[in-house]
């Protein structure tokens, strides 16, 4: 246990459940973050950061999630966007972006949304310019740089770029509104006539992608897993807390003491079960990762499908474990801890916004593919 992540994460926790509540931009928290020198982690040490392994990036994502969930996501999505640089970038774009990011701990925001087609690049005598909009753009208020897809002359592969998100015609919209993971600035950003250095441009959309390229979407799924369990993780706690200090046994039971009720025990167990059986599967999903990202451009297609396999068994049980614990908790706490001001539906309404971006079936359809027909997973698709 580091003694100082263990402050940081208490201090950003005595104001989780107010903050959960406000919504917004959490930059004071934000920047307690970066003053811890969180964001050099996945920098690598020739370029300035701390070239942390992926398997310690994970685990501090899961943590920060127990206690803010919102935090942990903005914070894994600088993670990734590094990754981005590191999977899809040549040697003068990695050092460039990466050399300047860990000199000014930049934070990084994300605006690859797949499914949104509505950002254009144009080609003209001038060079390239963005015109339009991207949804879902993670981290991006308070950054100052951003990965992006959009669409070069109807391409059907997108480009891939960088660009800073402070440049003129750059405007992030305040449309970020839901029930749970409110203070993840994934707001909605616009670009009006925004010039694109090609230097910037990571993957142009004729370039077939790879498996080492593909092997991003494992790195972004991975992230959500590590969410989904974090969050679980931190209603465990909190109801484990609430049980031992405040819950009282209903009036049929036996037992002196909540913590004394059969049925109570029963429930942390299922609990403790799946919980224990999600960070299994995460923690090998991170070391099969890691693997695979030393590999770099000579990783194979099958060796890129054995680990979005193990990311995808991960994320099914952490998607179960997390909204199992978020539910419940309540059953473990009681009437009592239904409490606004104790902020416990926070749990479910964050792993629940969540989950709902990436539906389960579908991971569970290609799991039952992969084992029935070893039919490996598209790797173009969200595996």
């Amino acid at each position: 246990m580091n003694p100082d992540l263990d402050t940081l994460l208490e201090r950003i926790g005595a104001t989780a459940v107010e903050r959960d509540a406000r919504g917004g931009h959490a930059a004071e928290e934000k920047a307690l973050l970066r003053e811890a020198g969180l964001l050099l982690w996945s920098i690598p040490r020739e370029h300035g950061g701390l070239g942390r392994p992926w398997a310690e990036i994970y685990a501090l994502v899961r943590r920060v999630a127990a206690v803010d969930s919102s935090l942990a996501h903005v914070l894994a999505f600088h993670h990734l966007q590094v990754a981005t640089v590191l999977i899809y970038g040549n040697d003068e774009q990695q050092r460039r972006l990466l050399g300047h990011t860990a000199e000014h701990q930049c934070w990084w925001g994300n605006g690859m949304n797949p499914l949104d087609r509505r950002l254009l690049a144009r080609r003209s005598a001038a060079g390239l310019t963005l015109d339009g909009c991207k949804s879902f753009c993670s981290g991006t208020v308070g950054s100052h740089f951003m990965t992006l897809s959009a669409v070069l002359d109807g391409a059907p592969q997108p480009l891939l770029a960088v660009v800073s998100t402070e440049h003129p015609g750059v405007r992030i919209l305040d449309d970020w509104d839901p029930i749970g993971q409110r203070q993840t600035d994934s707001n909605s950003v616009a670009f009006e006539q925004v010039p694109l250095e090609e230097r910037n441009v990571l993957r142009a959309p004729e370039v077939p992608p790879t498996p080492f390229h593909t092997l991003r979407n494992c790195f972004a799924q991975l992230v959500l897993v590590n969410l989904y369990l974090g969050i679980a993780e931190g209603a465990f706690a909190e109801a484990r807390r609430f049980a031992r200090t405040q819950a009282r046994p209903w009036l049929a039971s036996a037992a002196q003491h909540a913590t004394d009720d059969p049925f109570t025990q029963n429930r942390f167990g299922e609990m403790h079960v799946q919980i224990a059986a999600a960070r299994a599967l995460a923690d090998r999903a991170a070391a099969l990762i890691e693997r695979a990202f030393a590999c770099g451009p000579a990783l194979t297609a099958g060796e890129r499908a054995e680990v979005a396999v193990a990311v995808a068994e991960a994320k099914v049980l952490a998607h179960r474990s997390g909204l199992y614990a978020s539910q419940e908790l309540f059953e473990v706490v009681g009437a009592r801890g239904t409490r606004a001001a104790l902020g416990f539906d926070r749990f479910w309404r964050n792993v629940r916004t969540h989950t709902l971006h990436d539906p389960i079936d579908y991971k569970l359809n290609m799991l039952g593919r992969w084992a029935l027909k070893d039919e490996a997973p598209d790797p173009l698709n969200y595996s």
